[in-house]
């Protein structure tokens, strides 16, 4: 009965094999023009002496072209290191080299050794963006807290405050003191606007109870009540349902952007539009201000971060481009269901 080949000596010599072709290219090129040289050799002791001319020649011709393309192969890993170079520098992390199956042995160690780095800085973004997202998440859960003592505790202290000095002006006769009482009530007043203001920037309830859209517009009613800037809010198809993390980062996105904006950018007007279009939400915060250098270190470094980071953790794209005196866009586009 005929037995079939053995595996493992089918690979040993796909290794002698390959272990062969894989020679560096001074040893292919060397051995190249040794068997040619010999071969023209042997073929010159039979040839007529008055066509040993021609022989030599085309040997010579021989010769060169196959060192030629012997290089040209050789070469072919070099562009693929390049492609996977080019292909890294825009950011696609997940192209691994592929190697000829003629490469040589070097240019192979070459090519494992950045498959190796690429998968360490894989490896090393997804822990830094785990740690981001634990950043952020720990960030907001301190903000819902700092929020809720706010309201329940100072909130209502004050509350209970202005309360007592209101009964206390009842039962007071003395005009001078009801004049004090009313200050007092006036200034208690004041901090319990503010602490209530506080609440809804630190935290904002409302996109809690009433959504998406009640929430940026209430975000921009109050951001142009406290500046003289005119700010425009254009909302559409936001009736449709999304997920409670993807309105938290559309909501956070626009805050920063605004607060950027009137900060920094000095605008007479910032514009802020939300689209739901399909499966995607289509953001955009745009201001005339004056602008900035992308190329140079932003006063708002870390909101920007914190921006990009907060897109990316529910798979959205973030940009934003701007120039000095032109104002500036920020860009999202955010999955309504996350990742």
């Amino acid at each position: 009965m005929c037995q079939g080949m053995d595996p493992r000596s089918s690979s040993t010599l796909k290794d002698w094999f390959l272990r062969i072709i894989r020679t560096p290219l001074l040893g292919k090129l060397v051995v190249l023009d040794l068997v040619l040289n010999l071969v023209t050799f042997m073929f010159l002791q039979r040839t007529p002496p008055d066509l040993q001319e021609e022989v030599t020649l085309l040997s010579l011709c021989a010769v060169l072209v196959l060192n030629v393309a012997l290089v040209g192969l050789a070469l072919q890993p070099l562009q693929t290191l390049e492609q996977t170079a080019r292909q890294v520098s825009r950011g696609s992390y997940a192209v691994r080299t592929q190697m000829p199956w003629m490469a040589d042995r070097n240019l192979v160690r070459i090519g494992a050794a950045l498959d190796g780095l690429l998968d360490r800085v894989v490896q090393e973004r997804a822990q830094a963006r785990a740690l981001a997202a634990q950043v952020v998440t720990a960030g907001d859960l301190e903000r819902a807290r700092i929020a809720r003592e706010l309201h329940d505790g100072t909130a209502q202290s004050l509350a209970a405050l202005d309360m007592m000095l209101s009964a206390t002006s009842v039962v007071i006769d003395v005009p001078e003191a009801r004049e004090q009482i009313t200050a007092m009530q006036q200034i208690v007043g004041e901090a319990l606007q503010e602490i209530r203001a506080l609440c809804q920037d630190v935290h904002p309830r409302v996109l809690d109870d009433l959504g998406l859209e009640a929430a940026l517009r209430s975000l921009v009613r109050r951001a142009g009540a406290r500046t003289g800037a005119e700010l425009d809010c254009i909302l559409e198809g936001l009736d449709a349902p999304t997920s409670r993390e993807v309105a938290s980062v559309a909501y956070r996105v626009v805050q920063e952007a605004v607060s950027n904006a009137l900060k920094h950018g000095e605008p007479s007007r910032v514009t802020v539009t939300l689209r739901h279009t399909g499966d995607r939400l289509e953001l955009c915060v745009s201001d005339d201000g004056r602008g900035f250098d992308p190329g140079a270190p932003l006063e708002g470094g870390l909101g920007v971060f914190v921006m990009d980071e907060r897109v990316s953790l529910v798979g959205g794209i973030f940009e934003i481009d701007s120039r000095r005196g032109g104002g500036t866009v920020v860009r999202a586009s955010l999955p309504t269901e996350g990742p």
